[in-house]
This record gives C-alpha cells, structure tokens and sequence, in this order.
C-alpha cells in the first residue's frame, strides 16, 4: 500500500458507487426517481457480483451527494428501495439525500448511515451550502428583480453538528460536494476521530467541464494534507480512493455506472499540516492586513511632489 498513512489503524474494505444521472446540464435530476433507480440498481449488482466470489465483501459503501432527491423518511418507496439495495450488499452504507424540512421552507442536504439490519440511523448535514446554488441570501428581496431564482424554491438548511459519523466498524469524516474545498471542516473531520474521509458530491450540472477534475485534485490534496485515505462519491464521476500521498488507486470515467472497491488503511493520527495550519492561516491573514495598512500609512506620509 502507500504510504503516508497517519497513524496506521488497521483496514477495511470500501466500496464507492456511482449510479449516473439520465440529464445534464441544468437538468440532470429531472428525472429523480431514476436516480435514484441508478444508485439502488448498480449497488444490487454489486451484491449479485459478491455473491458469486467475483468482487469480495464491502465494510461498507458510500453513495454520493443527491444519491436519492426524493426524501426517504416521506416517501415509503424510496425507503424501500434504498433499503432493499442495503440489504443486498449486506454493509452500512452512507446514503446522501435531500430530506424535507426542519420547516416548510426548507431541505437538508444530507449523508445517512443506513444499516441493513435498522435502516437510517446517524446524519451529517452539509454546513456551508452554496449561496444562490443551495440557498438565495436575501431571498425576500432579489427574488422581486431576478425571476431565475425561483428555480431554487426552497433554501437548504444549514447542519448544525460535527461531521464525523460510525459507518459500521469505522468512524469517517465526512463532507459533502465542495465543502472539501473549506480547511475547518476538514481539520473538524479528522480532529473529531475521522479515520477515514469521504466527499459526497454531485457534479451533474457541470459535466464536460473543469470543475469535476479541480474538485477531484482538491480531494487529492486533501489526503496528503491529512493523512488518510479519501473515497470521492459522485453522481456521476468523478468518484475515486485516494491514497494518503496523493496517489489514486482507482478512478472512474465520466458518465458511467460504476463501483470502485478497494481495501484501505485506516488514520488514527494528526498530520503537523492540520495541527498548525489555522495558525499558518491566521499568521498569513494577519502579514497580508498589515502590509495593506503599511502601504496606506506609507502614502499618507509621502511628501508631495513638487512640480517645476
């Protein structure tokens, strides 16, 4: 295996699934029930595959960001669905999916550990949502000028709480689509005992461009900085286990159904970049504010120029 891993911690075997979306574009969850058809059906294949001897036994699955857009604790078929495929696989599996509420105006993006023997059980709910993409800040305001807004009818919902959660016999830190791109979250992920980090992400709407592969080598960067391995789950690529240096074990293409599997070994240290990085950060905002007013006093204080 690489290495780099902080505090090794044993292993376990992984398995991430990407069920692709039927649209693109601006559209790609139009048809929401078949995403969620996707993800249960290429999970159910799985399982057949390991019941053959051809893929060996999951610990446990990750499904992405979106996996389910219909609200599984609302709608009993989607329970079942999401329910039967867990059961199929046999492993707690990391289900993500848009739950209604706490209010009528609102929805929670959110990762459920759904056990095959309980069903849904522990939940992280995305922190930082995306402004104009998940929620519309000044909603009561801006929705009078730009009628467009009316496409997000509903804000998300901020989480509350830590983000590490006990899927089965491991305890993963995990966030959801670009928050991998926020340091305390990911510090709060591993610092909390996250042995194992996890992106949930959903970048359907941005098929065909950079964005998939810059989201792809943040993740990269990620498991260097902390030290673990990292299992990226997407809707529809680019899922990919990352090594703690960095190295990719194994990756999928855009736009195809897929689950990856590997064994990985687990964290149970604290990287030096992640015990000293908020300062460093603080340190470098606090030489860049003082050079700003340094450079203002200075021009303040500079005779004027006389001209002949």
């Amino acid at each position: 295996m690489p290495t780099g891993i902080a505090g090794a911690d044993g292993t376990t075997q992984v398995a991430a699934v990407q069920g692709n979306v039927p649209g693109e574009g601006m559209n790609p969850f139009a048809e929401r029930r078949a995403v969620l058809n996707n993800h249960a059906q290429a999970t159910t294949d799985f399982a057949q595959q390991v019941k053959d001897g051809d893929r060996p036994q999951p610990d446990l699955v990750i499904w992405p960001e979106n996996s389910t857009d219909i609200d599984p604790y609302d709608d009993r078929s989607a329970y079942d669905q999401i329910d039967f495929a867990v059961k199929a696989i046999d492993a707690p599996t990391l289900v993500g999916a848009v739950v209604n509420g706490p209010g009528p105006d609102h929805v929670r993006n959110m990762g459920i550990v759904w056990s095959p023997e309980t069903g849904p059980g522990e939940q992280y709910v995305k922190r930082h949502p995306v402004p104009f993409g998940e929620y519309i800040p000044f909603r009561g305001l801006l929705t009078k000028f730009i009628s467009r807004l009316d496409q997000i009818p509903r804000d998300f919902y901020r989480g509350r709480f830590d983000s590490v959660l006990d899927l089965g016999p491991v305890r993963v830190g995990d966030v959801i689509c670009f928050e991998v791109a926020y340091d305390g979250l990911i510090r709060d992920a591993i610092t909390e005992g996250g042995q194992l980090l996890v992106v949930q992400t959903n970048n359907a709407t941005y098929t065909g461009t950079g964005q998939l592969e810059q989201q792809f080598a943040i993740s990269r960067y990620r498991a260097i900085e902390t030290g673990r391995y990292v299992v990226v789950a997407a809707t529809n690529g680019i899922s990919g286990i990352i090594a703690p240096d960095g190295s990719v074990v194994a990756r999928t293409e855009q736009r195809t159904q897929e689950v990856l599997d590997e064994q990985v070994e687990l964290g149970d240290g604290i990287t030096l970049g992640l015990r000293i990085g908020l300062w460093v950060e603080l340190a470098l905002c606090g030489l860049a504010v003082a050079a700003v007013v340094a450079n203002r006093l200075g021009r303040r204080r500079s005779p004027a120029k006389i001209e002949a």
